[in-house]
């Protein structure tokens, strides 16, 4: 039986103990464990911001430019060196997660013109399957969406008619974690392009997208990188295809020679032809913020950390919620799960409206599911703990019974 004394012990001797102070509102009353949805805001991102708006913008003005113009490549490598296994000159900060996905999706299908077919899973995030659908949709493709995304599941409809391969590396609902090297591989035999979907793993699992031979991926940067709502995403193109892929959205700052302002489009033989317009620099100024934090913390250890994390999380509801009618919705392995953990349930959303009532924050997604983020940095052992202790509590009680349920819910 684990006991709070057991997870107090935990948090003393965890190396990652003195982030948790560096983030705003850490040590309040809230539990929050749905930081794999959004992240906390880090002290120094408020002062990073403050610093560009009140210095930067306000006095160097326009002239500014002279070292933002350079943010979206320099703080992409950032990224790129701590948390995703790239090597220089392969990832940018630009648009949103679905606008790069897009952007990748189509210049993938472009290098494979004479394949018909793309692959992901019906689990994918809807997003994702939104956008390789109105891409197949105007060019004439079919999208095979397969139940299960393990590698055997990959391998069993692969053909020399796939075009592309899609997936989520850590699946957004149960917080699955496939394996990158040996589904790209299998891919690529097959001569198919891989596009990864990284937004629940950067951060939180490591990424070696060099190693394995990666061609695409995206990403989202308020999760487990705390750049905040709405912070710009980040794509990786490897080095190889830079002077072949070409995507779909020309703008000027994808041009060569961009300030001549030619009325021609001529992309750039680098990573920086997968750029469109101005950058938001007040967003990526906070993306930096967020990975020079977590390069501090070292992936290894926010991994390490995350396993001890959800390993817990899974013994705590064996012991205290598996008699109330939950069930694990993810990996017992913690090879493979990323930072979340999802249980079952019955009464799922009542359950998470109640949990929030009690200063509990977590996630829920349909149809049964109660989603738990733990993020290394912000979540203590001693957290979790009292906040499965309160969802027992809440569950055996019958507390969250009287909960109605709304005839439509946003979730």
């Amino acid at each position: 039986m684990i006991t709070r004394a057991d997870v107090e012990e935990l948090d003393r001797t965890d190396p990652l103990r003195g982030f948790r102070d560096r983030f705003v509102g850490a040590d309040d009353d809230l539990i929050y464990l749905d930081g794999n949805s959004l992240g906390r805001l880090p002290v120094a991102s408020a002062d990073r911001l403050f610093d560009v708006v009140h210095s930067q913008w306000a006095h160097g003005l326009v002239r500014s430019w002279e070292s933002w113009i350079s943010w979206p490549r320099s703080v992409g490598d950032l990224l790129g060196a701590t948390l995703l296994g790239a090597t220089e000159g392969q990832v940018v900060i630009s648009d949103s997660t679905s606008v790069n996905l897009y952007k990748l999706a189509a210049a993938a299908l472009d290098l494979r013109p004479s394949r018909r077919t793309i692959v992901t899973d019906s689990g994918n995030f809807p997003t994702d399957r939104y956008v390789l659908s109105g891409l197949a949709s105007a060019r004439g493709l079919r999208v095979v969406e397969i139940d299960g995304a393990a590698l055997q599941d990959v391998a069993a409809v692969l053909s020399d008619d796939t075009a592309l391969v899609a997936l989520s590396h850590v699946d957004y609902r149960t917080g699955a974690l496939l394996p990158m090297d040996s589904i790209t591989a299998a891919a690529h035999s097959a001569g198919a392009l891989v596009l990864w979907d990284l937004c629940h793993s950067v951060g939180a699992v490591p990424v070696s997208l060099d190693a394995c031979a990666v061609d695409f991926a995206v990403g989202c940067t308020y999760k487990y990188v705390n750049a905040g709502p709405g912070a710009p995403a980040f794509l990786y193109v490897a080095s190889a295809l830079h002077s072949s892929a070409r995507q779909p959205i020309w703008g000027w700052f994808g041009q060569q020679a961009q300030f001549e302002m030619g009325s021609v489009y001529s992309p750039v033989e680098s990573i920086e032809r997968f750029l469109v317009g101005s950058p938001p620099i007040l967003g990526i100024a906070l993306v930096e913020s967020g990975v020079r934090l977590l390069a501090e913390a070292g992936i290894d250890r926010l991994r390490a950390k995350g396993i001890a994390l959800t390993s817990l999380l899974i013994s705590l509801a064996d012991s205290w919620l598996a008699p109330l009618g939950f069930s694990v919705g993810s990996p017992r392995s913690a090879a493979d799960r990323g930072s979340h953990v999802s249980l079952r349930h019955d009464d799922a959303y009542r359950i998470s409206q109640a949990l929030i009532e009690h200063q509990v924050v977590p996630d829920f997604r349909r149809p049964d599911l109660v989603r738990l983020g733990c993020s290394p940095l912000t979540t203590s052992f001693s957290d979790l703990y009292e906040g499965m202790r309160r969802l027992r509590d809440i569950v055996s009680s019958g507390r969250y019974l009287d909960i109605e349920i709304p005839a439509r819910r946003v979730t």
